[in-house]
């Protein structure tokens, strides 16, 4: 009941994914109008951080889960019935909507219940649930097409997912109420000594009671010596990890692959990205946070670097292919180490305030990277945009350097 409906909805999100540019160039538009559509994926999940942690809060995950299986269900219909990219765009966006609240979800309920020595592990469990969507839904994707050869077939199984989740989320053992009936675990060392960890005065991850329900823009600011400096480190973290979504597809589209190749070679990525969560957890665990965070940064930024320069060469497919692959481990190394981070500097008492803070800020970074290679697309080209989050990517390579012993010290 923990993993299982995010593995659900990311399966069917993922089978989805692969085909928007798709779908968005059947429709008339573009390689850069395919981006932006695309970049409402990542748009949808940044503003739905807000809604779902006061829903959260409020009714408590299983409601908002059910609520947000509804939602996704608009979504996918109206992906299936899109006649322009303007309803493409509306479609794509409750999608990434309903994203958030999955992931908040969950986020929140761990953050309380996990303690710290596994916490990096459980919670790049959760990571892996989603990177399991990421990787066998575009190789559904690719079956669907082979059978039915129409690009709605996705959108049809996500559908069917959704209705899977709605059911196991209604009529499944509810996970809050059976942690509402054991003792509450021990305070961890991390909550002993968070607000120490900053030496200015400020209160950057003390407790806050939990009666007291303050808003997103209140706790930004309440914790804002963390959140601008080891959390913009995170959002450019979870740039390089939107622009990949992004990126792979339109690269395949630009060099005039097929939507069953791209499909496949995107499916390829996430398998190897899928391979390496639960070991990214370990890392965490045992070595520290930066063990994580600092190669998988580098990895991807290099990757991207790379695959700018290789957009007119006569052998662009087989690039194209390699690039993914390490785009793939880059962002397996990273499993859950948002979610971990996000988890050692929230506070205790009331962690859903904060995670909402966070979960913003880091979306705001992934949102961000499609509307740059958008943007930069549509005045250059793709390869300079790819290019310019190559760059993005070692700025937050230097960010994590930096912060990560500051908030996140050792401890044994």
């Amino acid at each position: 009941m923990i993993y299982g409906p995010t593995v659900l909805f990311s399966l069917g999100e993922g089978a989805v994914i692969p085909l928007i540019p798709v779908v968005a160039s059947q429709l008339g538009g573009d390689v850069a109008a395919a981006a932006l559509v695309t970049s409402f994926l990542v748009v949808g999940q940044l503003c739905g951080n807000l809604p779902a942690g006061w829903a959260v809060t409020r009714f408590g995950e299983r409601i908002t889960m059910a609520l947000g299986s509804g939602i996704a269900a608009i979504g996918a219909v109206g992906a299936l019935l899109a006649t322009n990219l303007v309803i493409l765009s509306a479609a794509v966006f409750l999608i990434g909507f309903c994203a958030a609240i999955f992931g908040l979800a969950r986020h929140s309920f761990m953050t309380t219940r996990v303690p710290l020595w596994f916490r990096a592990r459980a919670l790049s469990l959760l990571g892996g649930a989603f990177r399991l969507g990421v990787f066998v839904g575009p190789f559904v994707t690719a079956v669907l097409l082979a059978i039915f050869g129409a690009e709605q077939a996705a959108m049809w199984f996500f559908l069917v997912m959704l209705v899977a989740v709605a059911a196991l989320v209604l009529f499944g053992p509810d996970p809050e109420r059976r942690a509402a009936d054991a003792d509450p675990p021990a305070a961890t060392d991390a909550d002993e000594d968070a607000v120490e960890v900053e030496d200015t005065g400020e209160p950057v991850t003390g407790s806050i009671p939990t009666a007291e329900r303050v808003g997103i823009l209140r706790t930004m600011w309440r914790h804002r010596a963390v959140l601008t400096r080891l959390g913009v480190a995170a959002a450019s973290l979870s740039a390089l990890r939107s622009a990949r979504q992004a990126v792979l597809p339109l690269w395949g589209v630009s060099i005039g692959l097929d939507a069953q190749t791209i499909a496949l070679v995107v499916g390829i990525s996430g398998a190897i990205d899928f391979a390496l969560f639960y070991a990214s957890g370990q890392v965490m665990d045992r070595f520290g946070r930066l063990w994580a965070a600092l190669p998988a940064t580098v990895v991807m930024a290099l990757g991207f670097l790379a695959l700018s320069f290789t957009h007119d060469l006569s052998s662009a497919a087989m690039w194209y292919a390699m690039f993914a692959a390490v785009l793939g481990v880059g962002n397996g190394l990273s499993s859950g180490i948002l979610l971990t981070l996000g988890a050692d500097v929230a506070p205790r008492a009331d962690p859903a305030p904060f995670l909402g803070s966070w979960r913003t800020l880091t979306d705001a970074g992934g949102a961000a990277a499609p509307l740059i290679i958008t943007a930069i697309t549509a005045l250059t080209s793709l390869a300079v945009g790819t290019g310019a989050i190559g760059v993005i990517g070692l700025l937050g390579a230097v960010g994590f350097i930096r912060w990560v012993p500051r908030f996140v010290p050792r401890r044994r």
